[in-house]
């Protein structure tokens, strides 16, 4: 029996298939990781808005009520006992409308900073998606170039290959 003779381009197919299969396996875990923080950053983030959505409703509510009293107080004599009732009242609903207003700033920037982390996530894991898609075809063409054994074929992989590998590169630096 006699062996057939490898070409020497062979082996760096070989080689750059074993290492586009690598970074390909990579990006996908690590798009996939962004892809959930992603999801689990805007559940938070919509969490937040939905607390201080709550509180504007509750704050509006003392506001309408301060507004009553406000009204009711207007409409008593000066002298009226009730009238120093209705201001301590109208007092602590003012307190109270501070406080809401206070809460939700600190919600909205809870819930701001969620968003940015969602954000930074697409940010990331974009470039491992698309990489992954570039990754796969080289790596396709590849094996069709070693089972035809046609270099060509090969040349074709190597810039596909290449710019897999960028938007992997990308994917953790976000250079592009």
């Amino acid at each position: 029996m006699s062996e057939e003779k490898k070409e020497p381009w062979l082996n760096g197919m070989s080689l750059a298939t074993v290492v586009l299969a690598v970074c390909a396996t990579l990006s996908t875990f690590k798009g996939g990781s962004f892809s959930t923080q992603g999801v689990v950053n805007q559940a938070l983030a919509s969490d937040q808005w939905a607390f201080y959505q709550s509180k504007s409703t509750k704050q509006h509510l003392f506001e309408m009520q301060v507004e009553q009293f406000r009204l009711q107080a207007m409409a008593l004599p000066p002298d009226n006992p009730a009238v120093p009732a209705y201001q301590q009242k109208i007092a602590e609903y003012q307190k109270e409308i501070e406080r809401y207003k206070q809460e939700k700033k600190d919600i909205e920037a809870k819930a701001r900073s969620f968003e940015a982390l969602r954000d930074e996530a697409k940010l990331h894991g974009r470039p491992f998606g698309l990489a992954v898609i570039f990754l796969q075809v080289a790596i396709l063409l590849n094996s069709v170039a070693g089972l035809v054994k046609a270099k060509r074929v090969w040349w074709t992989a190597i810039p596909i290959g290449l710019v897999g590998v960028a938007l992997f590169a990308d994917g953790f630096l976000g250079f592009l």
